[in-house]
């Protein structure tokens, strides 16, 4: 029979290396040209055998049908509407924009809302996100179409021994709008299309839901494939590494850089055992199955995968340090290849490679896969071999595994039965023991970066080799290197943060008050005006330090990628190099108490500021805050400004989603020029489109404030009380163009309070007073402000103050308080009784705060005060964030749920103006400077 496309012979060879032969074409692969033309296969003499195409190109020219490949990669990403992303990826600030569709709570319909739904249930850690399941009664003409063929799932044996001239196969279409799409081609079509900081971001929220994370990518289109690195630089996972549990053994670091053994799971020609359902049965603690990878017994579980086939997926187990929980004593990464590894041979080559074992599910050995496994004679790894008692052909499998015995330096014991209807318990456990039993002998231990350093060595793509990336990198590692420590580095290279900001901070805090004085002494006001002036000169006598100007360059670069790669190594690099002396369990940080039963002492530090990319920025902001006071007083000529133009480059890192600080976390005080400064330059770039609503969300440290913004819009907002900045951040999140009208604002300005409010009042007045002024200058800015509280009455008695405050002035911003569980795993739903706590009587500390602002007992409860309507929906129960024991735990659902119902009533309250009249900019800009 003639074939219209392509030519496939089967040509006799002599006994030739195991590179050079290509692996057999399988129907269940679905992986061969027959979609587009017939095939005609002529059995010749002999067992080995290559594949040629009818131009005379092989295998190794042109591996796995490129052709076909490329349609069906083109096709995919058309029928999931990614098409247009291929020259101009898909990037983060896209998939963060809010629109219509952030306030619904919608199934997909067609397969083009499927990536659009799977980032946005990412983003709100929905433990459901990987759920193609399309509400196709809701399509508009949807029609069913007719298939040319179709290919039933079932696993197609053939003997080369039986007298068979020529198989007939038939394939199935790719998905059509009523056919589900396979979880695991939405995502390589979405990574495919994402650029890398998108592809960081679902990486990073995929490994926070306890999913299983894509190593290496395959694109057998462009003819390579990808090993994710710069997409896992962002994790960063908490383990015990030793019993008992406590300080000394609690460990922090990133999955990148961390070592472990590394156990890989393969499919050899065909099994009847599930390989994701053994290891999500080896990772998961007593009888919870927890679906790590993505398998066939989900739902579209069954649905045949297009273009994902090669895929490597990791996850790991970290032990929490309860020996009830802990399936292993130290941690332990696990690699699923998604295909055959006849097909995929160069990723079976590269986890042989990183592996400490190997274990290979097959029903059938033949002469071909006998010859795959010969090749690897020389491997120090070991290989375990997992069959079925019911398939395949036993003696032939006996005479090839006597055969690999001595080959592969394994024993009989290599060798394990599974019987596929069931997962045993004992099975899986033998399978633990086997896993246990290697990683407690020497073995390979090996990081992420090792993987992608045998990656590159057997010629697979590295997404860090770009040279934007590389070049980001170098100018890091050049100002990081310097750094030997941080308290050092701080005092020699920005020197602009020490006592002169402090003192003159306080000198401006003085004059400030000053001026709501009645008759202030104007000797008083003169000498702090010159006190103020000669901080600032000495301030201005500096030039910017190396390190300094080195970042100054980074973040000046003309290219926008190479800027962003820039930050992020830069984050990363002082992460490593300045980590905080205080290193302790998250649960011992959120139980610090004040002493002797006492008030704590809020003027210590509870835990130490890490040097962070913050810094760089707060010494470019006392630059420019120092030469503008000096111009404004006439002590230096607007012509001789240095700095002028660096509230620009900060408003372009604000454009592109970095978090910028609007309170200082050193001084607790506001650098109003810089940060004015920074807002006429934001609103000169954004032009028609300046119309913001604020949103600030305010509350002790501790209380998951921060966590919540960044699972309701996406933000970057450091979390966890041992490693976080202790100033307000603000970050800018985009409208749509087509909703903002409607929602009646072009961006929402975010504002995080960070460790700026502490949770008891201190004997000492002035801290309070600080906090106090800080809360309301928050509030004061916001049209909206979330309240996050740890416990039904624990409302922190600086924002009680800033309440009574802002209801003289009249401006109320729409308020929401948010009870936060931290600690129940499984609450879910309003809690009546939260409620009327919250509005009963105030408590002491209350009480105290309203004295202070001179309200004495005329003090209200909460429902008494304008802002709170108890008939309204103000207060929030939010369950427990994890499901399950950390550091194993998944986001619950419950949570995720809560946090989109907040979400979406934040906006439709913004919508309907139930939030303080929007402002522009400038109108921002002048409530700056009056607060």
């Amino acid at each position: 029979m003639a074939s219209p496309g392509i030519e496939v012979e089967l040509l006799v060879k002599g006994h030739s290396d195991l590179g050079e032969v290509a692996p057999e074409i399988k129907a269940s692969e679905r992986r061969t040209a027959v979609a587009i033309a017939d095939l005609e296969w002529r059995e010749m003499e002999g067992d080995d055998c290559e594949f040629r195409y009818g131009d005379g190109t092989n295998e190794a020219q042109d591996n796995d049908f490129p052709t076909v490949e490329r349609s069906r990669l083109q096709e995919m990403l058309s029928l999931l509407g990614l098409e247009t992303y291929q020259v101009q990826k898909l990037s983060l600030q896209d998939s963060l924009q809010i629109s219509f569709d952030s306030m619904k709570n919608w199934a997909p319909q067609v397969p083009k809302d499927l990536p659009w739904n799977f980032l946005r249930k990412l983003q709100a850690l929905n433990a459901e996100a990987r759920n193609t399941t399309m509400v196709l009664d809701l399509l508009p003409d949807a029609r069913p179409v007719e298939k040319e063929s179709q290919m039933e799932e079932e696993i197609i044996y053939w003997d080369p021994t039986d007298d068979i001239a020529a198989d007939i196969y038939s394939f199935s279409e790719l998905p059509t709008p009523d056919t589900p799409v396979n979880p695991l081609d939405l995502l390589c079509a979405l990574l495919l299309s994402s650029d890398g900081f998108l592809q960081q971001e679902i990486v990073l929220k995929m490994s926070l839901c306890q999913f299983a994370l894509p190593l290496v990518l395959p694109d057998s289109e462009n003819h390579y494939h990808t090993f994710l690195l710069w997409a896992m630089r962002g994790i960063v996972r908490t383990w015990w590494s030793q019993l008992p549990r406590g300080v000394g053994s609690f460990r922090e670091d990133s999955v990148v850089l961390s070592r472990a053994p590394a156990f890989a799971f393969v499919r050899m020609d065909v099994s009847s055992n599930s390989k994701s359902q053994l290891l999500n049965a080896i990772l998961s603690p007593g009888h919870r199955q927890w679906d790590c990878f993505w398998h066939r017994d989900l739902n579209l579980g069954t649905n045949p995968r297009e273009i994902a086939d090669g895929l490597v997926e990791i996850s790991w187990f970290f032990p929490s340090g309860r020996e009830d929980l802990d399936i292993f004593p130290e941690p332990v990464a696990f690699l699923n290849l998604r295909g055959d590894i006849g097909s995929h041979w160069l990723q079976f080559k590269l986890l042989t490679e990183i592996s400490s074992a190997v274990f290979i599910l097959t029903d059938n050995i033949s002469k071909k896969e006998y010859k795959l496994l010969y090749s690897m004679k020389e491997s120090t790894t070991k290989y375990y071999f997992i069959l079925s008692p019911y398939r395949g052909k036993r003696n032939t499998n006996l005479r090839f595994l006597n055969k690999l015995i001595p080959v592969l330096k394994i024993d009989h014991s290599h060798v394990l039965v599974k019987v596929s209807s069931t997962d045993s318990e004992s099975f899986v456990k033998r399978i633990r023991a086997i896993i246990g039993s290697v990683a407690r002998a020497p073995c390979r231990r090996v990081s992420v970066e090792d993987m992608a350093h045998a990656a590159r060595k057997l010629g697979l793509k590295v997404d860090e080799d770009c040279e934007e990336c590389q070049k980001a990198k170098d100018r890091m590692e050049r100002i990081t290197r310097k750094i030997k420590d941080s308290d050092a580095y701080r005092r020699d290279e920005l020197r602009l943060q020490g006592d002169p900001w402090k003192k003159a901070a306080q000198v401006e805090k003085e004059f400030c008050q000053l001026q709501w004085a009645k008759d202030p002494p104007e000797k008083h006001r003169a000498e702090l005006r010159r006190r103020l002036l000669e901080l600032r000169m000495q301030q201005n006598g500096h030039d910017p330090a190396s390190g300094v100007q080195e970042f100054i360059s980074g973040i000046s670069s003309p290219s926008p990628g190479e800027k962003l790669y820039f930050l992020r190594w830069m984050e990363w690099g002082l992460a490593r190099v300045a980590q905080p002396r205080l290193r302790q369990p998250p649960e011992t940080l959120l139980t610090l108490r004040p002493k002797h039963g006492g008030a704590a002492d809020l003027g210590e530090q509870l835990w130490p500021e890490p040097l962070g990319v913050e810094h760089f920025l707060r010494e470019m902001g006392q630059f420019y805050e120092a030469e503008s006071c000096l111009v404004e007083a006439g002590r230096l000529p607007a012509g001789q400004r240095r700095f002028a133009h660096f509230p620009g480059l900060a408003s372009e890192l604000l454009l592109t989603g970095l978090p910028l600080e609007l309170i200082d976390g050193s001084t607790l005080s506001t650098p109003v020029r810089w940060v004015t400064g920074l807002l006429k330059e934001l609103h000169v770039r954004l032009e028609r489109r300046s119309r913001l609503v604020v949103l600030s969300a305010l509350g002790v440290p501790g209380t998951g404030k921060s966590t919540l913004l960044n699972t309701m819009f996406g933000l970057r907002f450091a979390t966890g009380k041992s490693c976080g900045p202790r100033g307000a951040f603000m970050q800018l999140i985009t409208v749509a163009e087509g909703f903002s009208q409607d929602l009646g604002c072009d961006h929402i300005l975010v504002i995080d309070s960070g460790g700026l409010i502490g949770g008891a009042l201190t004997s000492a007045g002035d801290r309070f007073e600080l906090e106090a002024s800080l809360a309301t200058l928050l509030m004061g800015l916001s049209n909206v402000t979330v309240v996050s509280l740890a416990e039904a009455r624990d409302i922190p008695p600086a924002i009680l103050h800033a309440f009574l405050r802002l209801e003289k002035t009249g401006h109320m911003p729409n308020y929401q308080f948010v009870y936060q569980n931290l600690h129940e795993v499984t609450a879910s739903g309003p809690r009546p009784r939260d409620k009327r706590q919250l509005m009963d009587p105030p408590s002491d500390l209350s009480r105290a705060a309203a004295q202070m602002e001179k309200q004495g007992d005329g003090f209200r409860a909460l429902a008494g005060l304008a802002f709170c309507d108890p008939e309204k929906q103000h207060i929030w129960h939010i369950p427990g964030l994890w499901h399950g024991a950390p550091p194993m735990a998944a986001v619950s659902l419950a949570y995720s749920e809560a946090i989109f119902e907040l979400k979406r009533c934040l906006l439709e309250n913004i919508r309907n103006g139930l939030s303080n009249q929007n402002k522009n900019i400038q109108q921002l800009i002048e409530l700056v400077r009056r607060l």
